[in-house]
């Protein structure tokens, strides 16, 4: 069980969009990148959020994010892979769809991701 990391500079977050594996449910978008080269976070688990206008205003955009950091929060701990990392891309569906649902998303699409690092 690893800690989690948040991600923020710009060039992670594209690193991970070029390199990684992306898989799509109907609640959010996980990419997910095997990182075997930077040994400060080695045993970290390392996150990050991002939605696009698409998704709404400001307001709704930003509840989205605290509603997919509250799922990393409960999800990654157990079932992430420490020395990775994860971009979780929230929906247009993530701000109403409910929070089990949204747990059970990020489960699946972890269980998709695992155990293929490239």
């Amino acid at each position: 069980m690893g800690a989690l990391v948040r991600l923020k500079k710009r060039r992670e977050f594209v690193k991970i969009a070029e390199q990684g594996q992306k898989y799509v449910t109907s609640g959010l978008i996980l990419q997910a990148l095997f990182r075997s080269e930077d040994t400060r976070f080695q045993d970290a688990i390392r996150v990050g959020f991002t939605t696009s206008r698409k998704v709404g205003n400001a307001v709704k955009r930003n509840r989205v994010r605290r509603r997919l950091r509250e799922v990393a929060r409960f999800v990654l701990p157990q079932m992430g892979q420490p020395g990775t990392d994860y971009v979780i891309i929230g929906r247009t569906k993530t701000a109403d769809r409910p929070f089990a649902c949204l747990i059970e998303d990020l489960k699946d699409a972890l269980k998709n991701t695992k155990g293929t690092d490239s």
